[in-house]
């Protein structure tokens, strides 16, 4: 399907798991991107977020779209063949990767159709609810009881600011650098509207630990951060809470060492 659409183009699979994607690269040399969706919710998601976002810095632009035998598909701007996870350290990347979070939060984009996406009561309830439902695999996942009773005190329930448009998971392998050293953000599907500290704390605390303390501080300087840094280990709390729940709600018996995630819920809560 994807082939009959540019028939003279070279096409390389980049994907193949929940959705589909694919590089185009025509006669000229220029490329593009198709990516074929699993279901037309996903399809609907992502282009009402990129189509809200058109034109703001780093957001990969819509070139064309369609529908095949109830395959939906969305031709786009080709960020780049490297994310910066794969790329050697370069924080000047990482610079620019915190100017495109900030012109995406600046940016008023009405992402979603919901009045207020995620704002600090659902944050505050679904940390807690998040913390609850984890008592239950605490034990599987080699964690000490107080670190959870710690991670419950009111002290570390995440401090939310008014929501903006927000990626919500901005991790290293989501920013695509093309060879001008221009940095894109790509899946979209989980846009909505979220507090400015989901996106920034989750982006710090991925690219510390996948790419280096330095690489953090780099993002914070391109992002301009004006609100504490002790805002973020409540932040970080809470993600790596969401992923151990995630991770023990989808896999039965062994969970696979996740006590990174352990460790880093336990320096958060102190």
């Amino acid at each position: 399907m994807v082939a009959s659409l540019a028939p003279t183009a070279t096409l390389k699979t980049l994907s193949a798991s929940v959705n589909q994607v694919f590089r185009l690269i025509e006669e000229s040399g220029e490329t593009s991107i198709i990516k074929v969706y699993s279901s037309p919710a996903r399809e609907r998601r992502e282009r009402h977020a990129l189509e809200a976002l058109a034109g703001v810095h780093g957001v990969p632009q819509i070139i064309e779209r369609g529908s095949n035998e109830s395959m939906p598909w969305i031709k786009l701007t080709d960020g780049g063949v490297w994310n910066v996870a794969s790329l050697p350290k370069n924080l000047t990347v990482v610079r620019t990767c915190g100017q495109v979070l900030r012109a995406i939060h600046d940016s008023k984009a009405n992402i979603t159709n919901l009045d207020s996406g995620i704002d600090s009561e659902y944050v505050a309830t679904h940390f807690h609810s998040t913390l609850d439902r984890l008592e239950r695999y605490r034990r599987r996942l080699g964690m000490p009881a107080d670190v959870l009773e710690k991670a419950k005190q009111s002290s570390n329930t995440p401090i939310a600011s008014a929501p903006v448009p927000s990626h919500t998971r901005p991790h290293p392998r989501n920013f695509l650098v093309n060879d001008r050293s221009e940095v894109s953000m790509i899946e979209w599907e989980y846009a909505t509207l979220a507090p400015p500290e989901w996106d920034l704390s989750l982006a710090t605390w991925r690219f510390s630990r996948e790419i280096g303390e330095d690489a953090a501080t780099a993002l914070w300087q391109g992002y301009g951060a004006s609100f504490p840094a002790d805002r973020l280990l409540p932040w970080i709390a809470y993600h790596s809470s969401m992923m151990m729940l995630e991770a023990a709600e989808r896999r039965d018996g062994r969970l696979g060492d996740l006590s990174y995630l352990v460790d880093d819920l336990a320096r958060a809560v102190g």
